[in-house]
């Protein structure tokens, strides 16, 4: 007798199903290992991993530097994501708004910027806003853009979580007697956050990685401090591969710190 297609697609998975979702994860992790070897094994005879090419990680200099680096990325990303999520509120409660003059630009803001490349975006604080008059620095030549990128995202995803909030707590509130202001920041509001966690920290992560466009200006980030450190030692890959696992290991603990705040009565 054939399973209704409810069962099939909602109901718990057969021992058959079971059985070969085992089997597909051990052949895609024996995949993942042979991958992981071959890669290794092909900066092996390339010479990369030379112990002359990893000797300076050896030195304190080495770390301080890329730890000045990774500070200024981590003061770039947190100062732009504070200002994402508080304009990306503005720009929420504007599309949101009934009255025409205060919605359709913020649908054109939110669009516009999402519509727009980071990268191009610091090219016009790096290049155009000098020719006005509006000299910014290199830290908010990098971070300016970034945040206005992400507050856009965040508007959204914002959107997002209050429309997912169940229509029905906001007018039980109303018929209490609350104000629009009180509903949205006491009722509304706090449950679409616990929504949007997830989406949030991805965003996060992304405004992590944005900061890698601090080349283009100069800004002293990690990846602009890692470029010094090729230049100088000429280690390309054993470089690249600190740089990465240092951004794995931040962006691991945003994603910790999304599930820490993800539990229920946190």
């Amino acid at each position: 007798m054939s399973r209704p297609l409810e069962d099939i697609l909602f109901g718990a998975p057969s021992p058959r199903a079971r059985a070969a979702t085992r089997a597909a994860s051990v052949a895609a992790a024996i995949a993942l290992l042979a991958v992981a070897a071959a890669i290794v094994a092909r900066f092996h005879s390339a010479g990369q991993l030379d112990a002359r090419l990893w000797s300076f990680f050896a030195l304190p200099t080495t770390w301080a530097f890329l730890g000045k680096g990774l500070l200024g990325t981590l003061a770039s990303a947190a100062m732009a994501a504070a200002i994402a999520l508080g304009l990306g509120l503005v720009l929420m409660l504007g599309r949101l708004a009934r009255p025409r003059l205060i919605r359709w630009p913020s649908v054109a803001a939110i669009e516009f910027l999402r519509g727009t490349p980071t990268l191009l975006l610091i090219y016009v604080c790096f290049l155009v806003l000098p020719t006005v008059g509006i000299k910014l620095s290199t830290y908010w030549m990098l971070t300016l853009p970034v945040a206005l990128s992400t507050a856009a995202v965040v508007a959204e995803v914002y959107r997002a979580g209050v429309l997912a909030v169940p229509r029905g707590q906001s007018d039980a509130a109303r018929s209490l007697g609350m104000t629009e202001m009180q509903v949205f920041f006491t009722i509304v509001f706090p449950q679409a956050v616990r929504y949007i966690v997830p989406a949030l920290v991805a965003q996060l992560v992304i405004v992590v990685k944005d900061t890698t466009f601090g080349y283009v200006v100069t800004y002293g980030e990690l990846m602009q401090n890692a470029k010094v450190l090729i230049a100088n030692y000429q280690s390309l890959v054993p470089v690249y591969l600190v740089v990465a696992a240092l951004y794995c290991l931040v962006n691991y603990g945003l994603s910790r710190a999304s599930k820490r705040l993800g539990r229920p009565g946190y």
